[in-house]
Order: structure tokens, then sequence, then C-alpha cells
């Protein structure tokens, strides 16, 4: 039974393999064939004709994901390190829906959660690992956590700031009836967004709503060039496919045979 749940753990968690990349193909398929169902039942027409036929579909397909989801739970040497990490957690909740609708009166209202599905194709980003891109950019996003809450804290301070200015220079007679609204105000102009419901009328607010864009224009690319930079640092490290059944630690070198997290062999 070891030998089979190292070889299931294989085929579902890494893509090595040509059964691991075949896999993941099929999974591929099976999620985008999932969203244009969700897709094309939103359509009344559609649904009042073929609605019967996307029930079942639905319920076939929730099964075959529920199916790989205890496949996965059951390969790992830590269940429950699987089960409430980030895709562990998708995938609960990308099946459940289904289930809810036989016990939970209106719970079609719950088809919004199986939208989350769609990140199922980051998941599946897995094929594309010979060249790292998908665990590289998650690396990178998670190297550069620090930096980015530094910047939105930058951010943020600046908002408030010119937000309670404007609803001194402006007022309520201007469309600033209040701090808070003018904060959304400067969210909106540093953003470069403009939706133009609010603007200022007097020279001075004008005036700082110019500083406010040109600053908007001049931050807008930081946190770019925060994930440029760590996405080049880890391009280097994401080399293979293979993921500690133990640890679920995945970055490891390609001639790696044992973890260097835990040293579980691989």
């Amino acid at each position: 039974m070891t030998a089979l749940r190292r070889k299931i753990h294989e085929i579902i968690f890494e893509a090595e393999t040509p059964l691991g990349k075949n896999f993941d193909i099929i999974l591929f398929g099976a999620i985008i064939f999932s969203v244009i169902i969700v897709m094309l039942d939103s359509v009344e027409g559609i649904n009042q004709q073929a609605g019967h036929i996307f029930y079942i579909l639905e319920w076939v397909l929730t099964i075959l994901f529920t199916f790989e989801y205890l496949l996965r739970i059951y390969s790992v040497k830590r269940p429950w390190k699987y089960i409430f990490s980030f895709y562990g957690v998708i995938d609960f909740l990308s099946i459940i829906p289904t289930y809810i609708s036989l016990f939970l009166v209106g719970s079609h209202y719950f088809i919004v959660l199986r939208i989350l599905r769609l990140l199922r194709i980051f998941r599946v980003l897995k094929l594309v690992r010979y060249v790292g891109a998908a665990n590289t950019l998650a690396f990178a996003i998670k190297s550069s956590r620090g930096k980015i809450v530094v910047f939105f804290e930058v951010v943020l301070t600046i908002v408030v700031i010119i937000g309670s200015i404007m609803y001194l220079v402006e007022g309520p007679e201007n469309g600033f009836t209040s701090i808070p609204v003018s904060i959304y105000w400067a969210i909106v102009t540093i953003t470069t967004v403009g939706y133009g419901d609010i603007a200022p009328q007097t020279i001075m607010g004008q005036s700082l709503a110019s500083l406010l864009m040109i600053t908007g224009y001049a931050i807008i690319a930081v946190p770019t060039g925060i994930i440029t930079s760590e996405i080049s640092k880890a391009s280097q490290m994401m080399n293979n496919t293979q993921v500690c059944e133990n640890c679920h630690f995945k970055n490891h070198e390609d001639d790696a045979l044992y973890c260097k997290k835990c040293g579980e062999k691989l």
C-alpha cells in the first residue's frame, strides 16, 4: 500500500512522469469543461433547453473532482497539511456547493463558489513547471510580501492624508461629503481610474488632485518592480516538479534525492 500511495502521489502531485503529465492534461480538460458548463448554464435560454443535461454533467464532474480530492488526501503523509493548504481549501470549496444543494433550499446561490474552479487552472499550470513559471511566480509573490505590505502602508497613508485635506478644502458642497468619501476619491485618483463621480472645483483642490495623479503614475509601477526582482531571483530555484510527501515542500533542485526541508526521500 505504501508503494501504491507513493505512485498515486507521484502521478497527482508531480509532472515529471508520462502518467503525471497525462493526469494533469486530463484534469485541465475537465476543469475547462466544468467552467464552460457553468458559463452556459447562466444563459437563460440555454438553461431552459439543456439545464437537466448540465445538472447531470455537474454531478459527474463533482464526483470525479471529489475522487481526485480524496486521492490527494490519501497519497500524502500529512493529510491535514494538504487539507488546510491553499489548494486543499480551493479543492474543497469547488466541490461542496453541489452537495449542499441536496439539503439546503435556495443553495443555487452557492453556484458562485463554483467559479473557484478557475483557480484549479493555476494548479494545473504545473504542466509548465519545466520552465518554472507557476512556482516561480508564487515564490516571488511570497518572497516580496513584506515589501508589498510596506508599499501599501505608504499608499494608504497618502490617500488618508490627501482625502482628509480634500474634505477640508472642497467640503460637502463640492461632493466631498465626508472623510471616507474623500478617501475613496483619493484612491480612485491615485490609481488613475478616475470615475469622475466626484471632482474638485477649487484651485487648491485641483492642485492637490494634479499632485496625486502624478504621484499615482510614479508609484503604480512599484509593485511590478518588486515582484519582477523576486522573479529574477527565484527563477533559478524552480527547477523541477518534485513534491515531498511528508512536508509538501516543492522547491527542490533537479538532482535532489531527499527533501531539503525535512529529509524525506523524494
